[in-house]
């Protein structure tokens, strides 16, 4: 009777032990980040089973045995969450914390960026290039695509990058045409987001958008042309190709509402996709007596308020082009 509960208790304490190493292995399987040697990125894709969702962090050194993540996957109801997508490991990660990661669906973002000024053409082949987006897409008409960076998920369909462009583009208009400047010659938002493309063509520097836009505030209330060139490379290329060229005196005489050399007030629509400064600078432009401005040759512009001095500043900018 003796030998016999002399052996339960052995067999109990053996069987406790075991038990105890095996909760303290199975916590160290959890819990011990798996090192990363560099930041990478998996994919799961939809439809994946949790075996092949196992499989696949296996493949990628994310967990040791694909028989733990099964098992605490299902313990803990973390698969019917797990979002299918691309997700960033960039930093050392336990079981848990993969598991924590993919059931709170934290997807990769990545990033797409439209530079400001480019036309409508350039900004649907920057989407149509872009891999990671899908579907198609329709684009809006000239100058009504906010120039930005947005971020998205793999997968992620064209059409709601334009639709959020779109939809970011009309609340700064809106924005700028309700806060202008008063007794701007300008008698619409489209108006505005005309001039503003005008003014994004002509400079790229933020210290100087609103003294070309006092140019052509100024050009326009007195009835002036606003005589800019990019209005006349967009009546030669409506905006599908680069010109290639520099313009020619006799492409000054181009028979086209948007050559603004030969038809007074703004082009009938925008020449390009005008970024946030250039609206806001056209919204509010500087209070200069200037009419006229020419390239200085180290980026910006020189600033005229008769044309004896304008015609200065041109020959400067020959003499420094030869």
């Amino acid at each position: 009777m003796k030998k016999a509960l002399r052996f339960v208790q052995i067999s109990a304490l053996l069987l406790g032990t075991a038990a105890a190493l095996f909760y303290m292995h199975i916590r160290e399987v959890f819990n011990t980040p798996v090192t990363v040697s560099e930041p990478k990125i998996i994919e799961i894709p939809h439809g994946s089973s949790l075996p092949k969702i196992a499989e696949i962090l296996r493949h990628n050194g994310l967990v040791r045995h694909e028989f733990y993540f099964i098992a605490y996957a299902k313990i803990h109801q973390i698969f019917p969450k797990i979002k299918a997508g691309e997700y960033l490991i960039d930093r050392p990660v336990s079981l848990i914390e993969t598991a924590k990661l993919l059931a709170e669906g934290k997807l990769f973002l990545r990033k797409i960026t439209f530079p400001e000024g480019r036309t409508i053409h350039e900004y649907a082949e920057i989407l149509r290039r872009n891999a990671f987006l899908a579907g198609d897409f329709n684009m809006p008409a000239e100058g009504l695509f906010l120039p930005e960076t947005y971020t998205f998920s793999k997968g992620y369909e064209r059409q709601k990058i334009v639709d959020q462009a779109t939809a970011a583009m009309k609340k700064i208009v809106d924005q700028a045409w309700a806060d202008r400047d008063p007794n701007l010659p300008l008698n619409s938002k489209s108006e505005l987001l005309v001039l503003a493309s005008v003014i994004e063509k002509e400079t790229g520097l933020s210290d100087e958008r609103k003294q070309v836009s006092s140019v052509f505030i100024n050009r326009l209330q007195q009835g002036m042309l606003l005589q800019t060139d990019p209005t006349v490379i967009y009546a030669l290329t409506m905006g599908q190709t680069e010109l290639g060229r520099p313009l020619l005196r006799k492409d000054l005489e181009i028979d086209s509402p948007y050559n603004t050399y030969k038809y007074a007030g703004l082009p009938p629509a925008p020449i390009c996709n005008p970024g946030k400064e250039a609206i806001m600078a056209a919204a509010h432009p500087d209070h200069t007596p200037y009419l006229y401005f020419v390239a200085s040759g180290n980026g910006g512009h020189n600033f005229a308020r008769t044309l004896a001095e304008h015609n200065q500043n041109v020959a400067k900018w020959r003499a420094l082009k030869k």
